[in-house]
């Protein structure tokens, strides 16, 4: 990985969709980047690793982590450029460092940690376990999932970030989520 991984400057305040798998995050993000007219990063490690499934029937590695980091920051330092004064993260280095500790027995490569430090974000959408667990090539934990929203909230709840629950129906989640981010865009 990259030693000097930084996020571009900016005045873009960022919201992240962050939480356990098939939680509605991708859906929930691209409405959220609709509604404020604004960019939405896409999720690399699925791109990158949907690709290495296809191509070699080949699962993550913890050799995979450090450059699905990178590859999801460069595509955030590429979106916040033409965002307006928000950017939705459809994910960040946080899931990932969720992922590693969670599926690596607790481990996480120093520098993803400091990655965590380093990367700031404004506020972090936690989607809840209240919608239907969807199977596809690269979700493993269908049943772990009320151990793996509790994984997340914990972390963020450690690291005292800002953050608010999102469930109920499609409709409602977005209806909170907007709540969320506008209460943090009158602060600014």
């Amino acid at each position: 990985m990259e030693k000097d991984l930084k996020q571009v400057p900016s005045s873009c305040l960022k919201a992240v969709v962050y939480g356990p798998e098939s939680t509605g995050k991708t859906t929930l993000a691209q409405q959220l980047a609709a509604h404020y007219q604004t960019m939405c990063t896409g999720e690399y490690a699925r791109e990158f690793l949907q690709k290495k499934w296809d191509q070699k029937k080949e699962v993550c590695e913890l050799s995979d982590l450090p450059h699905i980091v990178a590859g999801q920051l460069q595509w955030e330092n590429q979106a916040v450029a033409y965002a307006n004064r928000l950017l939705i993260c459809d994910t960040n280095v946080l899931v990932t460092r969720v992922w590693s500790e969670t599926h690596f027995e607790g481990y996480c490569d120093p520098q993803i940690m400091a990655c965590c430090d380093q990367f700031q974000y404004d506020l972090y959408l936690l989607t809840g376990i209240d919608v239907p667990w969807e199977k596809d090539d690269l979700r493993d934990r269908p049943h772990d999932r009320e151990y793996m929203f509790d994984y997340f909230k914990n972390i963020l709840d450690q690291r005292q970030e800002n953050y608010s629950i999102i469930e109920g129906n499609e409709e409602e989640r977005l209806e909170k989520a907007v709540a969320a981010i506008d209460r943090l865009l009158k602060k600014t």
